[in-house]
């Protein structure tokens, strides 16, 4: 029987603290689930003691009540990257944190939002993806050795390598709850998953290959004459392998900013013979409030599942067809596997 131990602290940013109780809530459930063998696994308090407030200049005045409480124990911090305006003073906390003589340190971060800009294709380009990786390579060593940072569904994977061996990068993916919608869909039997480029097929088709039938689109030249399809800027959106025809065809990405591929690639399928069309991204990114394109749109979306990866999802969930997969259920699980118990 394993020694009863502390709860885990779990701090969040402001735009992350419902999702804070969420996770905090699943995680006293599954405790109470495990079996004796497994009672080495604690429960998740959640601390709302960091203030957050502004100098006149604009620059964070930041303050964690009663840090000392940190000392030898578990500490999580819920981040969000949203916008360029938060991450600073996030990661002011994150810097702190370790000094303070915190056990062990794991922050997660929903959604990477340098991911996409991974490469450098012309001289004079910036991978902002690395100078991100960079910034939180600086968080300093716990007790226990490196800090973990938990990313769910990065853009690419190759992305791990940015970051220095100061940290751990664990890049987790919250496909599974896709996966779990689908199965209780009542026609479940008729869905095929689609991915809207290559991309999302060398990402994601291992996860589903094995219980759905499965379409790539793909994007190819205008000038190439061998496909007549929808038009998307300088390219189009083709089928390059599988069968809509005749099923309930899921898009599956990582995330989505305008959706205007996903909007392209549902056309293309519907033209193909798909019966209806859905999607999912883990990350409904959707700047200038682009989820509207989908309330009243010309392409009719059966169900539009996202995960609150992102603040503003909450709200965009409340308007059909957006339906919200909570990622407390992945994190809930995610936290209560990690190895907090000293041997």
């Amino acid at each position: 029987m394993a020694r009863a131990r502390e709860d885990v602290l779990l701090f969040a940013h402001p735009s992350m603290e419902a999702l804070a109780e969420d996770v905090a809530g699943k995680c006293r459930q599954l405790v109470q689930e495990r079996t004796d063998s497994q009672t080495h696994v604690q429960s998740v308090q959640v601390k709302r003691t960091i203030i957050w407030e502004k100098f006149p200049d604009g620059f964070p005045n930041l303050f964690i009540d009663n840090v000392k409480e940190c000392a030898s124990r578990d500490v999580v911090f819920l981040a969000s990257f949203h916008s360029p305006d938060v991450i600073f003073e996030q990661l002011s906390v994150l810097y702190a944190v370790p000094k303070y003589l915190a056990r062990s340190f794991t922050v997660i971060l929903p959604y990477f939002p340098t991911g996409t800009m991974e490469r450098v294709d012309t001289e004079g380009q910036i991978a902002t993806a690395k100078t991100l990786a960079t910034l939180l390579s600086a968080i300093p060593l716990t007790a226990r050795g490196p800090t973990k940072v938990v990313i769910y569904d990065i853009h690419s994977l190759p992305l791990r390598f940015y970051f220095s061996d100061n940290i751990i990068p664990r890049l987790e993916s919250a496909i599974p709850l896709i996966q779990r919608e689908l199965q209780l869909l009542p026609d479940k039997s008729k869905v095929t998953v689609a991915f809207p480029d290559e991309g999302a097929f060398k990402r994601f088709h291992l996860m589903f290959e094995d219980k759905f039938p499965l379409v790539t689109c793909t994007k190819v030249r205008e000038a190439d004459e061998r496909h007549v399809t929808v038009k998307e800027g300088k390219r189009r959106v083709t089928i390059k392998e599988g069968e809509p025809s005749g099923r309930h065809v899921v898009i599956v990405d990582d995330l989505v900013m305008t959706g205007g591929t996903l909007k392209e690639c549902a056309k293309v399928l519907l033209a193909h013979g798909a019966d209806k069309i859905s999607a999912y991204v883990t990350h409904p990114v959707f700047p200038h409030d682009s989820w509207q394109r989908f309330t009243q749109s010309d392409v009719a979306f059966q169900n539009f599942w996202i995960t609150d990866s992102v603040p503003h999802a909450r709200q965009i969930a409340e308007h059909p067809p957006f339906k919200l997969l909570p990622l407390c259920d992945v994190i809930s699980e995610g936290l209560l596997g990690l190895n907090f118990v000293s041997t």
